[in-house]
């Protein structure tokens, strides 16, 4: 959000005029583009030619689509395959409230203010929502969740927090950030994991692995760069987290759409933050 001050005259007093943002790792696209492709989701019904009317590529509107979904906890994008059409995309009903909630905080930004202030109600959630998009990080990975237990250790204390429909994600960090970050049973937070942290496993077989995180899922996309490839996996508790494989890696595990796998990825790889 960037605020600026009006020009001072005799007949006028000091006012703030702004706007409302966001910014996804080094590219600035407003939030009207993000919530232009929200709109036209539900106007097409379909996310790639949603893309093309708003002006972003296919994977930066997958992406988009994805973050979108993790930080609302909860579908905002419906995605179907086959059909005449090949598939298409629709809105839920919380992705409608967005829209309607952010149109109202663009048409009345002192009320926007008042509301971040006060919360309440069913538009806190939104509006936590939209304070959660604001947040820049070069992690490709974003998970709102809560916090469900803390164990503490002489150096080091581990975070249980549960995000999606009940998964468990442990994050090891030190006593102190613990402390300074107020965590406690209940207290939201969010963690943010690097693509390139993430290893994608296979269910079969009897490997017995250390990392801590160990998150079961399928392979929803795969989308192929000139030596790596990115592999979004959906977990099966709703959220769709991005990993780094390499071509080589692709080939030889046969990795491909539909696939059921792990995502698995060190505590010691995951940071975490809060709003307050």
């Amino acid at each position: 959000m960037s605020t600026k001050p009006k020009p001072v005259s005799e007949k006028s007093t000091i006012a703030l005029d702004g706007s409302i943002w966001f910014s996804s790792g080094d590219q600035k696209w407003g939030s009207e583009k993000r919530m232009a492709l929200l709109a036209a989701i539900d106007d097409e019904g379909s996310i790639t030619a949603a893309a093309k009317r708003v002006g972003l590529s296919y994977k930066a509107a997958w992406d988009a689509v994805d973050t979108m979904n993790n930080l609302a906890g909860e579908p905002l994008v419906n995605r179907s395959t086959g059909g005449s059409r090949g598939g298409g995309a629709t809105l839920t009903a919380r992705a409608r409230e967005l829209i309607n909630l952010y149109q109202a905080l663009s048409r009345e930004h002192e009320r926007f203010m008042a509301q971040l202030a006060a919360g309440g109600g069913p538009s806190s959630r939104n509006l936590e929502l939209i304070q959660h998009m604001m947040i820049q990080t070069s992690a490709r990975n974003k998970l709102p969740g809560t916090v469900d237990r803390v164990v503490h250790g002489a150096v080091n204390d581990e975070v249980i927090l549960k995000v999606g429909d009940g998964s468990e994600i442990v994050a090891s960090i030190t006593s102190e950030s613990a402390s300074n970050l107020n965590l406690h049973p209940g207290k939201r937070a969010l963690a943010f994991i690097k693509a390139s942290s993430i290893i994608v496993g296979l269910g079969a077989g009897s490997m017995v692995l250390s990392a801590r995180n160990q998150l079961p899922g399928r392979i929803v996309r795969i989308t192929q760069g000139a030596v790596n490839a990115e592999v979004s996996i959906q977990l099966d508790s709703g959220p769709t987290i991005a990993a780094m494989v390499s071509r080589d890696g692709i080939a030889d595990m046969k990795l491909a759409e539909h696939m059921e796998v792990y995502a698995i990825f060190k505590a010691s790889s995951v940071m975490l933050g809060v709003l307050d």
